[in-house]
C-alpha cells in the first residue's frame, strides 16, 4: 500500500528531513553533542546533576591498559562493556555471569579473559565508533533484571526511550530484547518495540521489524499487558537530561533496575522515528502542541504535567 507525503502529514507522522532540519537542527546545538554522542561524559554529566546511573567500574583509553584489565572486571556480578562513541547498539558487550575464568553472555555462549582483551581492543580501535574513532571502553555494573519484566524480555534488559522536547516528554516505548537480537534492546536487531502511554505507562501497541505483533516472539507473553512501574519518576528522570544537556530534541533511555530502580543508560542527540510506528501514531501535533506553551512552563514538574495533560493515546 502506497501512502502519499500528504497523508502522512495529516497523521502527524514526522519524516527524517523534518527531524533534521526543524527539530534537531534548529534545537541541538552541534558543539553540545559530545554530551551525549560520548557515554562517558553522559555519565560523568549525569553524576554531577544528581541523575542515577548504572555502577561505574572503570574505562579502558589505550591499548596498553588492557592487559590489566581483569582488575576493573567484577569477580561475582555481570558487567557490560561499550563503546563511549559506540551507536545503534554496535561493541556491546553483555556478560550475564563468571565463573572463575570464563565469562556467559546472556545466550549462555562463553567466553574467556583473551576475548574479552580482543573485544576492548576492538572498540579501542573505533571499530564500533561513530565515524571510525579512536574510542574508549567502558565497563559498567549489569542492571539486574525486575521480576515485573518477566517474560516480556528474552536474556536481556529491556530499555524505555523517550522523546524529550524542549524539556517535555512527548512519546515513549520500551525496547524488548529477543533471542534474534542477542539479549540487546535494539530494535534494528531484532528487539520489540512497544508503544507506551504517555499518561499510564501502559503497553499501546507492538511491533518487531516495524511490523506489528501481539506476543513476544520468544516467550510468548501478551505484549500489551505490560505496564512500566515507577512512570513518573521515569518521566523525571527523562526530563532532566534536557536540562543537563541543553539539547531541545532527544532521546532519554531508561532502564529499570531490580534493586536500584530507574536509571539514565544514555542520551542521544538524533533519536530514531521508530518511536511512531512502536504507538501507531504521529508525533509532529504533540511538538506543536509544546512550540505553543514551552515559554509558561519553568520547571520539570509543570512540563511533565502537561505531557499528562494532554498527550493522551490519541493526541
Amino acid at each position: 500500500m502506497i501512502i502519499f507525503p500528504s497523508e502522512l502529514k495529516k497523521l502527524g507522522i514526522l519524516g527524517m528531513n523534518a527531524r533534521n532540519i526543524d527539530y534537531i537542527g534548529k534545537c541541538n546545538d552541534r558543539k553540545l553533542y559530545p554530551l551525549v554522542d560520548d557515554k562517558l561524559q553522559t555519565k560523568q554529566l549525569a553524576t554531577q546533576h544528581g541523575l542515577k546511573t548504572p555502577e561505574f567500574f572503570g574505562a579502558v583509553e589505550y591499548q596498553g591498559q588492557i592487559k590489566n584489565i581483569e582488575d576493573l572486571l567484577p569477580k561475582k556480578s555481570g558487567f557490560v562493556i561499550k563503546p563511549a562513541q559506540g551507536s545503534g547498539g554496535k561493541g556491546i558487550l553483555i556478560i550475564h555471569k563468571r565463573e572463575n575464568d570464563i565469562f556467559y553472555k546472556p545466550s549462555g555462549e562463553s567466553l574467556t579473559l583473551i576475548d574479552i582483551k580482543r573485544h576492548t581492543s576492538n572498540i579501542l580501535s573505533g571499530l564500533y565508533s561513530l565515524c571510525g574513532k579512536d574510542d574508549v571502553a567502558i565497563i559498567e555494573k549489569l542492571i539486574e533484571f525486575d521480576e515485573v519484566f518477566d517474560g516480556f524480555s528474552f536474556e536481556g534488559i529491556p530499555d524505555i526511550r523517550i522523546i524529550i522536547y524542549k524539556g517535555y516528554p512527548v512519546m515513549a516505548m520500551i525496547r524488548l530484547s529477543t533471542s534474534m537480537s542477542d539479549g540487546k534492546a535494539n530494535l534494528h536487531q531484532g528487539a520489540v518495540g512497544v508503544g507506551i502511554d504517555i499518561l499510564t505507562g501502559k503497553a499501546i501497541s507492538a511491533v518487531q521489524y516495524d511490523r506489528p505483533i501481539f506476543h513476544h516472539p520468544d516467550t510468548g507473553k501478551e505484549l500489551l499487558k505490560l505496564e512500566v512501574p515507577y512512570w513518573e519518576e521515569i518521566l523525571y528522570l527523562a526530563c532532566g537530561s534536557y536540562d543537563m544537556t541543553n539539547l531541545g530534541y532527544l532521546g532519554a533511555d531508561i532502564v529499570l533496575d531490580k534493586y536500584e530502580g530507574p536509571m539514565l543508560l544514555e542520551l542521544n542527540a538524533r533519536p530514531g522515528l521508530t518511536i511512531q510506528i512502536a504507538n501507531s501514531q504521529g508525533i509532529i501535533h504533540r511538538l506543536s502542541m509544546i512550540d505553543e506553551v514551552s515559554v509558561t512552563h519553568e520547571n520539570i514538574q509543570q512540563r511533565i504535567d502537561f505531557s499528562l495533560k494532554n498527550f493522551k493515546n490519541n493526541v
